[in-house]
């Protein structure tokens, strides 16, 4: 609504309870068809500090102007993506799916190094070493999350220590390593789906991984020199106007803002743009090969799919389900968030299980070594088969 915060006082004390509510209209274009009318509640505990409530408040919307009816006096506005408006009962119940999936993520994880410990002991391969180098970032992402919560409760409310701002530095370096290691992974992709036999780069996992940690390390050490980490104060929308804390950029930084949207949204964005477009090219190159495969077939039989062609595609499906999630192309969902509330639901449960999502994809490779340890001779010139396992070899 361009900033527009409409005022209305009368005396030094609080007006409230009215049996006949104020009507404050607030014009907007046609493209605002969503918003809600909220006034500015200040904090009990923090001077200065509130949030934007709805309590009192109802909202008529028209073509051209959200009319608001409130039985109170306050400072008004209306919000123009209310759903980002979570209550305390779907706070507390998106806090518990986070926690019970960050930690069975830390359990599987684990279970996925593991694996991919003893495959690259059996046989070493490029592709196995970067996901587990992926999945270790992962696994310090989740754990590191879990400590800067528990960390959060245990800090007084006045506590700014070392302790918390080595969390934070630890919580911020486990990010950017996992958005680092799932961008090596589409470059991984890449060369295969460009460069499929003959790939030879000298000291390929050592030039990965001077980009995938050290890029990550660079960074946190030049935000954790300005003081970038301290204890974050997050503003609980419930009736007592509670607050919530946790180790990760400090409320207190000035340039907190700055820092946050270059590295936590911008810098995933462009992986996120980038994954996808190599998903898109994988997803393209199946088309292709299939369409290769069947071009012969007429329409008709086309539509009568057998048996094998429906787990053909099932196989296909899984593929790219499974790319998706270890390109963390999950983390796109963020925008949905913004859009209604079953949005934040979908976004924290897969994200929070992306280590569970490692673990499958772990099985799934496992699986698929095996079979080519069985098989003693392959068909090269059968590149459909070539194509939905590349990525693994």
């Amino acid at each position: 609504m361009g900033g527009s915060v409409l005022a209305v006082r009368a005396g030094v004390s609080h007006v409230k309870d009215l049996p006949q509510p104020i009507k404050l209209i607030f014009k907007h274009d046609k493209t605002m068809q969503n918003g809600i009318c909220v006034f500015w509640q200040e904090s009990l505990h923090m001077v200065g500090k509130g949030r934007w409530s709805t309590g009192g408040c109802e909202t008529n919307n028209t073509d051209t102007e959200f009319i608001c009816s409130c039985n109170h006096l306050s400072f008004f506005a209306v919000l123009v993506n209310p759903v980002l408006s979570v209550d305390k009962s779907n706070a507390v119940a998106l806090s518990y799916i986070t926690y019970i999936g960050s930690t069975l993520s830390v359990f599987f994880t684990i279970i996925s190094l593991i694996i991919y410990i003893c495959l690259q002991c059996r046989r070493p391969e490029k592709a196995i070493g970067v996901h587990m180098q992926l999945t270790g970032a992962l696994l310090c992402l989740h754990l590191s999350f879990l400590l800067c919560c528990l960390s959060g409760w245990l800090l007084k409310d006045n506590e700014d220590s070392l302790v918390c701002r080595g969390l934070g530095l630890f919580l911020h370096w486990s990010l950017l390593a996992t958005f680092s290691w799932a961008a090596l992974e589409g470059f991984h992709l890449y060369l295969l789906l460009v460069k499929v036999f003959n790939i030879y780069v000298r000291r390929y996992m050592l030039k990965l991984s001077l980009v995938g940690w050290g890029l990550p390390t660079l960074t946190v050490v030049v935000c954790g020199i300005l003081g970038v980490y301290g204890k974050y104060i997050v503003n609980v929308r419930d009736d007592n106007n509670s607050t919530s804390q946790i180790c990760w950029m400090s409320s207190q930084f000035p340039q907190r803002v700055l820092v946050s949207y270059i590295t936590t949204v911008a810098f995933p964005c462009l992986v996120i743009l980038y994954n996808s477009c190599m998903l898109g090219m994988v997803v393209f190159r199946i088309w292709g090969l299939r369409r290769g495969c069947c071009g012969t077939e007429s329409t008709s039989s086309w539509k009568k799919m057998n048996k094998e062609k429906m787990t053909r595609l099932w196989k296909d499906c899984t593929t790219v389900l499974g790319l998706s999630c270890v390109l963390s192309l999950t983390w796109g969902l963020l925008s949905t968030t913004y859009i209604s509330l079953p949005g934040i639901y979908v976004f924290t449960i897969l994200n929070s299980l992306q280590g569970v999502s490692m673990f499958l994809w772990s099985v799934a490779v496992t699986r698929k070594s095996r079979s080519d340890n069985d098989s003693s001779i392959r068909d090269h010139s059968s590149s459909q088969k070539m194509m939905t396992t590349s990525f693994n070899n």
